[in-house]
């Protein structure tokens, strides 16, 4: 079964009745939003665009938006938001490609394949460092666009039954069974189908077995307001009716903000 659930990751799920919501933008805080235009049209699968009157990055089915900071955001992983990524049909090509560009990296390219029950040389990783110091993953999927966005949690299955709860995005949501991989935390799991977007929720043990330091004294997650990646939008047909429903529920909202899991920020669009 876990083998099953970690393949969630890269294939998409199966149809299911239409969400309530659909995957709008992330929204990131940048010192120099034009700069940061410039990096993600260059480097991956997207295009720049105008929303709203304001430059952006358009991503197929979403966007990325911008707010002008006058200092660098924080991008240590203290929030929810961990990365979210690109995939690549043939990776190591991709991550040679990446190199010859100039792009810098994280992490650099890794064989994961045992993780998905493949074989060796199947499945690959690597993380880049993106404008401001966002974690922008590249990995072995059968598209090269925008593909997931990856979440940290105190409890991945409750954060996964919020998300289906609330919102109707359909997907994995696993046992509160560990595993560790390699030395981390890999599950619990869930993994969400969003539009072109895969919501995938690890544990937020993985923080604190890859990053000890910053975790080592840290019992909860920081909001993702202010952070390198701010806030995530979910686009519904009536904004006021949707937090409407939300507030009876006993959801926190702020404006057209709602307070998700672990402090995560999402914002609503009609």
């Amino acid at each position: 079964m876990r083998i099953l659930a970690l393949l969630i990751l890269i294939i998409p799920a199966a149809a299911q009745d239409p969400a309530v919501a659909h995957f709008h933008h992330i929204h990131l805080n940048s010192t120099d939003p034009a700069a940061a235009i410039d990096f993600y049209t260059s480097k991956f699968d997207c295009e720049k665009a105008k929303f709203a009157g304001q430059d952006a990055v358009r991503t197929q089915k979403s966007w990325i938006l911008f707010n002008r900071v006058s200092t660098p955001p924080p991008s240590d992983i203290v929030s929810s938001i961990w990365h979210f990524g690109w995939g690549a049909e043939d990776m190591p090509s991709v991550y040679k490609k990446q190199l010859e560009m100039g792009t810098k990296f994280q992490t650099p390219i890794a064989d994961i394949s045992d993780l998905v029950g493949k074989p060796t040389g199947s499945f690959y990783y690597a993380y880049v460092d993106g404008p401001d110091h966002a974690v922008i993953e590249l990995n072995t999927a059968p598209h090269h666009r925008l593909g997931h966005l990856h979440l940290l949690s105190q409890d991945p299955i409750a954060a996964g039954q919020w998300y289906k709860k609330y919102f109707g995005i359909a997907g994995y949501i696993g046992a509160r069974t560990g595993r560790i991989y390699r030395g981390m935390h890999v599950e619990p799991l869930a993994s969400l189908n969003m539009d072109n977007i895969n919501i995938v929720i690890f544990p937020v043990e993985y923080a604190r077995d890859a990053m000890p330091d910053l975790w080592k004294e840290r019992k909860d997650f920081e909001s993702t307001k202010n952070h390198v990646v701010d806030h995530i939008a979910f686009s519904v047909d009536n904004v006021a009716q949707t937090l409407d429903r939300l507030r009876k529920a006993g959801v926190k909202t702020d404006g057209d903000f709602v307070e998700g899991p672990d402090h995560i920020r999402i914002e609503l669009v009609q």
